[in-house]
């Protein structure tokens, strides 16, 4: 990660894609987001999801 910070870029956007927030702005599904989060980077470092884990959506990948 270290040599490549975009990746670092995009593990943050995948969690912040996927944190819900209540109508105070608490996080509602913060592990999830964090799941999600560590998804990426293990399909990222061994090349395949972690097992039970679902494909990530465009959406929880896109940067803005």
């Amino acid at each position: 990660m270290k040599d490549s910070p975009s990746q670092m870029e995009i593990c943050f956007a995948i969690f912040a894609n996927v944190l819900e927030l209540d109508e105070h702005g608490v996080p509602t599904n913060e592990k999830y987001a964090e799941r999600r989060a560590a998804t990426w980077l293990y399909q990222y470092c061994t090349g395949e999801l972690p097992p039970g884990e679902a494909e990530l959506a465009s959406w929880e990948v896109q940067l803005y």
